[in-house]
């Protein structure tokens, strides 16, 4: 048995244990009450005394064996001198099963029923089917008890550390939610500083400088209009720092690539990802840089999750309308025209919709969205987005 801290209920019953030991010593020493019988009682309790007192006895194996070996042997010297010292067997079954493994405690508890029996008959014991008995169902009484009892301990152990692991994991999930509940704020309100409050701001700019230039010189409204225009681009290029503030941790380092690129190498293996990038940068709205790295990041936990690929990449394209990303793996595959399947990644193990999620967050921005794939054949994703009316910038 593994020694291991034990709750106050357990620790009440070992001192029982002890002091059952001890009465029982006592009871053979009154019994039989000649010297020799004193004596070898007394030694047994002295050599019994010494252990419990010993903190090394329960944490050491190899020193709880010693105690134990002296121990039978002084218990022995004292069977030798009274038939009454055979009652102190069944404690001592316990002691053997409590301080010992299972493969020394078993023998153990078997060689000390036989010298209970063996005492009991060389002290004249009538040989009877119940010498027998009576210490061989001690021994299996103490060892179905001892043992019943592990089972039940290691048995708490596990739905302990399976309701702590679930408390953790359940802390875990509510903080995953908290950041992404708080991550889908800071882009919805991204996306709505650009879409409207930006753009609003841009196109009041645009029509005070065509009325600027529809004046007359010397127009008395020139220098308001100019005013209006200046407070126009002041609270658009605050607007457009709002965006920026706004913008997910992924890409407050650098830009969409760098985001992407650091998205590949995090990735452990077996499967290795790659990232390229093909034509000439151009400067994408915040919205847009949003959209492709979150549709980058679900595409690749498809990958990672389901696919079972040995070999994934990720490519962005920017071409003279539009920017691309493609997610390509030579993973399992799945049929795009079924329905929903453990292996098709139409909802996401995260809580996400997958591929629905990824669809919708193109269209959003007036982009197309295309899965390829086979059973057996890998998977492509495709997202393009067309660039604004207003060209690349923001």
């Amino acid at each position: 048995m593994d020694v291991r801290t034990h709750s106050s209920v357990v620790v009440t019953l070992r001192l029982c244990l002890y002091a059952l030991f001890a009465g029982l010593l006592a009871l053979a020493a009154v019994r039989a009450p000649s010297p020799a019988t004193v004596v070898a009682a007394l030694g047994t309790g002295a050599v019994f005394a010494w252990g419990v007192l010993r903190p090394a006895v329960q944490r050491s194996r190899r020193a709880a064996a010693m105690w134990l070996a002296a121990l039978g042997v002084a218990w022995l010297v004292l069977l030798a001198f009274s038939p009454e010292a055979l009652w102190a067997a069944f404690p001592l079954y316990f002691l053997q099963l409590h301080l010992l493994p299972v493969r020394w405690s078993l023998p153990a508890v078997a060689a000390t029923a036989g010298a209970a029996i063996v005492g009991f008959i060389g002290h004249g014991g009538q040989i009877t089917a119940g010498a027998f008995i009576g210490p061989l169902l001690g021994a299996a009484v103490a060892v179905a008890t001892v043992l019943g009892y592990e089972a039940l301990y290691r048995e708490s152990e596990r739905r302990r550390e399976l309701i702590e692991e679930l408390v953790a994991t359940r802390a875990e999930l509510a903080g995953a939610e908290r950041t992404a509940g708080t991550l889908a704020e800071r882009e919805r309100l991204a996306r709505e500083i650009h879409d409207t409050l930006a753009q609003g701001l841009s196109s009041i700019q645009l029509l005070l400088r065509a009325a600027q230039r529809a004046l007359p010189d010397g127009s008395p409204a020139a220098a308001h209009i100019e005013q209006a225009r200046a407070t126009a681009q002041d609270n658009l290029a605050e607007a457009r720092r709002f965006v920026h503030a706004l913008t997910p941790p992924d890409l407050e380092r650098g830009s969409l690539a760098g985001a992407l690129e650091r998205l590949c190498s995090g990735v452990a293996a077996p499967t290795k990802v790659r990232f390229t990038m093909s034509g000439a940068p151009a400067e994408l709205p915040t919205p847009y840089e949003v959209a492709l790295l979150r549709i980058a990041q679900s595409a690749l936990g498809n990958t990672l999750r389901h696919a079972r690929a040995h070999r994934a990449e990720i490519t962005l394209s920017f071409m003279d309308t539009a920017v691309a990303l493609d997610v390509v793996d030579d993973g399992a595959g799945f049929d795009p025209g079924a329905g929903h399947t453990a292996a098709r990644p139409d909802r996401a193990a995260d809580g996400g919709f997958g591929l629905p999620a990824m669809r919708s967050r193109a269209e959003a921005l007036g982009g197309t969205f295309a899965v390829e794939s086979a059973p057996g054949q890998g998977t492509a994703v495709a997202v393009t987005l067309p660039y604004p009316v207003s060209g690349g910038g923001a």
